[in-house]
């Protein structure tokens, strides 16, 4: 890991009512939230380069890491609920709020639910109303994870986020991820891969009342949470921005994350001055 992405001291550090997480820095509160499968340190890039001027805080989902278990018929309204939660322990009134893949959809399900409380989100590598065929595919992905465990799925999940073979230069990306995979509680992978594999239409509706800036990102070459499907949720919500990062795959803020640090924080600073409408492409 390059110098410049290793871990930083945590300010802050704790579990409050089953939700672990650590804060970084001050400055305007910025909430990442990680993926299925994965924990708050995969958000190591990103706290490196924003816990300079913004207050960081990552967590662990429901499921994950140091975090309690979802329920077995949670939704994404109790991760959703879980963030607002873990803000209220931390005396925070509204944060921007940036998910990458399943963490993309509890953004939006809290930004949705709590829109006085974002001040801007970003869904990173987000799904979105699927084709019959990939939700299939989902579909039959949850159903070998319930019954036959992580070890089950771990190298197709890598050969999908990575390529096969793995390319020389992503191999040490590849390997931090396999060790989250191979790490994670396998009932609350479970469960919450379960959540997500049938929940890329539940925004369909209420993304055009998205009220604050919305910055929709993928990887070009990410087929599961494709550029088109970032492309149709930017032109739904009022304030939505599209980004389209060239030649990368799923896991982009860790194969990527100088490029993905640069258009968050693009995205971040000038929404707050009231310019939206940014399409872009590299």
């Amino acid at each position: 890991m390059k110098p410049e992405h290793a871990p930083l001291p945590a300010q802050m550090a704790g579990t409050a009512d089953g939700t672990a997480f650590t804060v970084h820095g001050s400055g305007e509160p910025l909430v990442l939230v990680h993926g299925v499968g994965m924990g708050k340190e995969i958000w190591t890039p990103q706290i490196a380069a924003f816990s300079r001027d913004y207050q960081v805080i990552v967590y662990d989902m429901l499921g994950h890491g140091g975090s309690a278990l979802p329920a077995a018929d949670a939704t994404l309204r109790d991760y959703a609920e879980q963030l607002a939660g873990l803000l209220d322990h931390l005396g925070i009134a509204a944060a921007n709020v940036v998910g990458h893949s399943m963490g993309a959809l509890v953004a939006l399900e809290f930004a949705l639910a709590y829109p006085q409380r974002v001040l801007r989100v970003a869904a990173l590598n987000a799904v979105f109303m699927r084709t019959a065929a990939q939700r299939a595919a989902v579909l039959e992905r949850a159903a070998a994870l319930a019954h036959g465990g992580v070890t089950a799925t771990v190298d197709s999940t890598l050969d999908r986020w990575f390529g096969k073979p793995v390319p020389l230069a992503l191999e040490q990306s590849a390997s931090m991820v396999r060790h989250f995979l191979h790490s994670v509680n396998p009932l609350g992978y479970a469960r919450t891969y379960q959540l997500f594999a049938c929940s890329d239409a539940v925004h369909a509706e209420g993304l055009p009342s998205l009220a604050m800036p919305a910055l929709f990102m993928t990887g070009e070459c990410d087929p599961n949470s494709s550029p088109d499907m970032s492309r149709a949720m930017a032109a739904l919500a009022p304030q939505g921005q599209l980004d389209i990062v060239a030649a990368e795959r799923h896991m982009m803020n860790v194969t990527a994350p100088d490029r993905v640090n640069r258009r968050l924080r693009i995205f971040l600073e000038t929404t707050r001055g009231g310019v939206t409408g940014c399409h872009s492409q590299e």
